[in-house]
C-alpha cells in the first residue's frame, strides 16, 4: 500500500525557513517522480497547485515560478524521503503541503502538513 507522510510544518515569521519532508513507503520510491503541492485559502478547496517537482535520480528538479530562488526540492532515496527547504518566506506561502506521485495510474497523496507564515 503506498503511503506518503508529510511533516515540518509550521508557524513561522515573514522571511523565515523550513524543510519540509515526504517520507513514503509501499512503493519503489526512487522510480518515481515526486511532487509538492500547496493549497492555499485565496485558491479554494480545488486549487491545489504544483510547487516543486524532483524526477528519478534528480534528473529534474523544477519549481513553480512563485517560489523560484527561494525553494528547493530534493530526495534521498536511501531515506525514501523527498524534501522541500522553503526560504523568504511570505504570507502568500501559506497553506497545506501535500506531496504526490503518480504510481501505476493512480495519484496518491498524503494527509498534508500546514505551513502559516504570519507575524
Amino acid at each position: 500500500q503506498v503511503h506518503f507522510e508529510e511533516s515540518g510544518g509550521d508557524l513561522v515569521q515573514p522571511g523565515g525557513s523550513l524543510k519540509l519532508s515526504c517520507a513514503a513507503s509501499g512503493l519503489s520510491f526512487s522510480d518515481y517522480a515526486i511532487f509538492w503541492y500547496r493549497q492555499s485559502v485565496a485558491k479554494g478547496p480545488d486549487g491545489r497547485e504544483v510547487v516543486a517537482t524532483i524526477t528519478p535520480s534528480s534528473t529534474i528538479r523544477n519549481v513553480a515560478d512563485p517560489v523560484r530562488g527561494r525553494f528547493t526540492v530534493s530526495r534521498d532515496d536511501a531515506k525514501n524521503t523527498a524534501y522541500l527547504q522553503m526560504t523568504s518566506l511570505t504570507a502568500e506561502d501559506t497553506g497545506v503541503y501535500y506531496c504526490s506521485a503518480w504510481v501505476r495510474g493512480v495519484q496518491y497523496w498524503g494527509q498534508g502538513t500546514q505551513v502559516t507564515v504570519s507575524s
